[in-house]
């Protein structure tokens, strides 16, 4: 069972079970159901103590895959208890492999008519559709970079690229591709503003336009927050973006006037000083309200020039002050260079988070970076660089035809638009 949302299907086949002796539920642990599904709202240890007071239930132990045949050849039981509606579709496989399991020891399978009408998926989908909490959408982020191997972020510029960011859905077999969260960007709230990257959008102004995402989604933000800004102003910040439900938060290494990373000319980029950045790590992790709230340290030395050594020293520092993670930042062609900070980072921090942001060197996979000791990979801006050169198409074959019917194969449908927003019927 995943047992977040508990409904009378589940208490179907709990009492069907209980004729036949003392129950032990395999309970699916947070990684096991996040390589197939989005997370339940409720964590193992709190699924767990639910079922471990159902009556009838003698034990619950943790199921760490999707398949059920690893938990059967080690518990042996005399009967396994299912719904039938893992004939069909893409289970059909876990079934044969569970009954293939249970024949090597003599155990039995008894299926029960599945409940029609309920569903804990649908349950839990249609409250997402209803709400979430900040709580619950800050806690998220911590609970996914614990259960999935890396996390795939993506960045939003508005609602509506977070709406497709978060529908967007890739089904391969029994499992469910998608996004894990999103990504608010400085560089592109900046553009779709048609101001510079320089830090010249108000905080306020771009908190508000996460306010407008998390008002039609669910999934966690990581907030770039450039270089945080004055450390008197910093935990102000953090206290702005904590109380709104933003999960994260990321803050560059450099000082003075703010100037895209990826610009090909750095040099009057300056680094701002380990130990003063450190502290503003230290008075951010003051500052904010959730104990699972994270502030994320972005290192620019590769970016500058600085070095292997100069990267990995200030790691060190930043974690020693506090940093929930480390971004290590390139601007190289290839990941060789992240791979070997992320080596060497390795030897001193074996848990702290690492993010990579590929936009360079975006011919590496995400199971690359994932070997390579990576916990997440942030897609910093393909999104509104999606957006640009489609809505540019349309503006030409509009002028070129003195029409709008040459860009229709280009456009989605009217009667799409309709149904991709919630409440416009």
């Amino acid at each position: 069972m995943t047992a977040d949302v508990l409904h009378h299907g589940h208490m179907n086949i709990l009492e069907e079970a209980r004729k036949y002796g003392d129950i032990i539920v395999g309970l699916l642990t947070d990684s096991a159901i996040a390589e197939y599904k989005r997370l339940p709202y409720l964590n193992y240890k709190q699924r767990e103590k639910i079922l471990i007071n159902l009556q009838g239930v003698t034990k619950v132990v943790p199921q760490k895959e999707w398949d059920y045949s690893h938990n059967l050849k080690k518990i042996r039981p005399d009967f396994m208890v299912h719904g039938d509606d893992w004939k069909f579709g893409s289970d059909k496989t876990l079934r044969k492999n569970a009954i293939k399991a249970l024949n090597k020891h003599g155990g039995k399978l008894i299926e029960i008519p599945y409940t029609k009408g309920v569903s804990s998926g649908a349950l839990v989908d249609n409250q997402r559709i209803i709400s979430t909490t900040p709580e619950i959408r800050i806690s998220t982020l911590s609970r996914l970079v614990n259960s999935k191997p890396i996390l795939r972020i993506i960045e939003a510029h508005s609602p509506l690229s977070a709406i497709i960011a978060e529908k967007t859905i890739l089904q391969n077999g029994m499992k469910k591709k998608s996004f894990d969260g999103f990504w608010s960007s400085s560089l592109t709230n900046s553009t779709v503003m048609g101001k510079p990257d320089t830090e010249s959008l108000e905080i306020s102004q771009r908190l508000s336009y996460v306010n407008d995402i998390f008002e039609v989604t669910t999934k966690p933000l990581i907030f770039d927050a450039d270089t945080g800004g004055q450390i008197d102003h910093f935990a102000t910040k953090i206290k702005s973006m904590n109380r709104l439900g933003i999960s994260a938060v990321i803050i560059e290494d450099k000082k003075g006037l703010k100037k895209n990373s990826l610009l090909q000319d750095t040099s009057k980029q300056v680094q701002e000083d380990k130990n003063k950045f450190a502290e503003k790590i230290r008075v951010g992790k003051k500052a904010k309200i959730s104990e699972e709230f994270m502030i994320i340290a972005r290192i620019e030395s590769l970016i500058l020039r600085k070095g292997m050594k100069d990267a990995i020293g200030r790691a060190k520092k930043y974690v020693d002050a506090g940093a929930d993670g480390i971004m290590i930042h390139s601007k190289s062609d290839t990941p060789k260079e992240i791979f070997e900070f992320a080596k060497k980072f390795r030897k001193n921090f074996k848990n702290v988070p690492l993010i990579s942001v590929p936009t360079s060197y975006n011919k590496v996979n995400e199971n690359e970076l994932a070997k390579n000791g990576f916990n997440i990979v942030i897609y910093a801006n393909q999104m509104l660089r999606a957006s640009y050169p489609a809505m540019q198409n349309v503006a030409n074959k509009i002028l070129k035809y003195g029409r709008s019917k040459e860009a229709d194969k280009d456009l989605i449908k009217i009667k799409e638009i309709l149904e991709l927003i919630p409440g416009t019927k």
